[in-house]
């Protein structure tokens, strides 16, 4: 009990949960300098949250030789020792299925609300980003526009990879899990379709315009989803 109320107390700052996620998606090693790009943070900012994750071993860390010449750097992982929290379960995937399924029911105007709660949830979770910058009221560069995308896919648990190109007028963007997997097993057209409101949704919130493709889709058979977004900064 004393260990499970060390980690919830660790995990209650909302960086650190964030930073803990985003490792546990990795599945390999990171540095200070990562986590500190990743999330916007200073190096010592991210180097605090690291070692209070390391504390109560949630991560280990070693120091090795990168190969590139200078200091060794100080490397972060999952620990090996696995890390159970007792809550109370509660079934949201049933919730989720019961949810859509009864939005279908009702037709051409289930799924136009279906799509349209999609993009709005979207838009929330970008919203949400942007008010942890402390600057959220002033103008916003591309490259910060990025990182708030990058911090709200992995949040939402996409597992994602960007690819930019040089003018910064497309962006490549690939998502590696479906939270929405499950049920597009069943409800594959509206279930994708959603999805897909919900990234554009994501989108809409941070650039002027943006245009959506979808260019592979997992349920049919691609290791990912991946989409090209055509953006007005």
């Amino acid at each position: 009990m004393e260990q499970t109320l060390k980690i919830t107390n660790v995990l209650s700052d909302p960086t650190r949960y964030y930073i803990y996620q985003y490792i546990s998606n990795r599945h390999q090693e990171v540095t200070v300098q990562e986590i500190a790009d990743q999330f916007n943070i200073h190096p010592n900012v991210a180097r605090l949250h690291l070692s209070k994750l390391e504390d109560v071993n949630m991560l280990v860390s070693e120091t090795k030789k990168t190969g590139k010449g200078g200091r060794p750097s100080r490397l972060y992982r999952l620990s090996d020792d696995v890390i159970q929290l007792s809550f109370p379960f509660r079934d949201y995937q049933l919730l989720s299925k019961i949810a859509i399924e009864s939005m279908l029911a009702f037709g051409e105007e289930g799924k136009k609300a279906l799509y349209t709660t999609g993009k709005k949830f979207g838009s929330e979770i970008i919203t949400q980003e942007v008010k942890r910058l402390p600057d959220s009221a002033n103008e916003m560069t591309f490259e910060q526009k990025l990182n708030i995308m990058k911090n709200a896919a992995t949040i939402a648990g996409f597992y994602p990879e960007f690819e930019i190109n040089e003018d910064h007028s497309k962006i490549y963007f690939q998502i590696f899990n479906c939270p929405f997997k499950e049920l597009a097993k069943d409800h594959t057209e509206s279930v994708c379709n959603m999805h897909f409101q919900f990234l554009k949704g994501m989108f809409d919130s941070l650039f002027d315009s943006a245009e959506l493709i979808e260019k592979e889709n997992m349920i049919s058979g691609c290791n990912s989803c991946s989409y090209q977004v055509t953006v007005t900064k």
